[in-house]
């Protein structure tokens, strides 16, 4: 223990980190449909749309062997690189410090702090998100029954970018990375439902419109994850995107006072 590893100590960490488990997970998702000229605007650079304008937005709950128990709410596009289709993560909130360091500095997830809340009644199942007292995201479910216990596997774009020491610019070509996750599911619920997304200037998600709701899935089961880098991106070109992903730091000057509402 200690500021400096020991040999044993680093290779403990490194196999946690290489093999990270997301266990006990229970999540309620939305998928819908949405402007297609949203998906090609939101996109970054070697990203295309896939055939749908797919966004799957969706709240949980996890334990792990890499960063605790912890809650959460994410919103996807799916999207394609060269043949590799999976979804791009446009933005992903968290409770925890431990999650939202992992995630953002191995796998290059756009973590922010957040709450999040999730029940239910009978059939119906609402989560929720909230950040600087806006509910960022509100998810409502009809549930039908449990389809039983199954064996898949799910894929994420991430972006691994870093701001440049002076302030101005990427301090290199941002990573293209993909997470990919073995998933066991123990409960599979599909049903109907609705999602409202809503905005402020540092998570501008009224942006993206909801034009069809296609279904709600509830699941329960485990991730079991691993993570490589595919490709760079210009430093010049993501540099909107990547901007676009952190809160505005220049909204956030308390130099002469309170600042404006978010």
């Amino acid at each position: 223990m200690g500021f400096v590893k020991s040999p044993e100590e680093i290779a403990r960490i490194a196999e946690t980190v290489s093999h990270p488990r997301f266990v006990n997970a229970e999540m309620l998702r939305v998928d819908f449909l949405t402007d297609p000229a949203i998906v090609a605007r939101l996109l970054p650079p070697t990203l295309e749309p896939a055939a749908t304008p797919l966004i799957s937005v969706n709240v949980g709950r996890w334990q792990s062997n890499c960063a605790g128990d912890f809650e959460g709410g994410s919103v996807y596009i799916a999207a394609k690189y060269g043949e590799i289709e999976a979804a791009y993560v446009l933005a992903m909130y968290m409770s925890t410090d431990q999650a939202i360091i992992f995630g953002r500095e191995v796998f290059g997830e756009p973590k922010k702090h957040a709450a999040m809340g999730m029940n239910r009644r009978g059939t119906g199942m609402a989560g929720w998100v909230s950040r600087h007292g806006v509910r960022l995201i509100e998810i409502d479910a009809d549930l039908g029954p449990d389809l039983g216990a199954s064996e898949g596997r799910s894929a994420d774009f991430n972006i691994k970018a870093l701001p440049a020491t002076d302030g101005r610019g990427l301090e290199d070509d941002p990573i293209l990375s993909i997470a990919e996750y073995d998933v066991s599911l123990r409960v599979n619920r599909e049903g109907t439902g609705s999602v409202v997304l809503r905005g402020t200037k540092h998570d501008p998600l009224d942006e993206i419109e909801v034009r069809q709701v296609l279904k709600s899935v509830y699941i329960e089961g485990d991730m079991i994850g691993r993570a490589r880098n595919i490709g760079r991106i210009p430093a010049g070109a993501y540099l909107p995107y990547y901007y676009g992903r952190t809160d505005d730091w220049s909204q956030l000057n308390t130099e002469a006072g309170p600042i404006s509402a978010i």
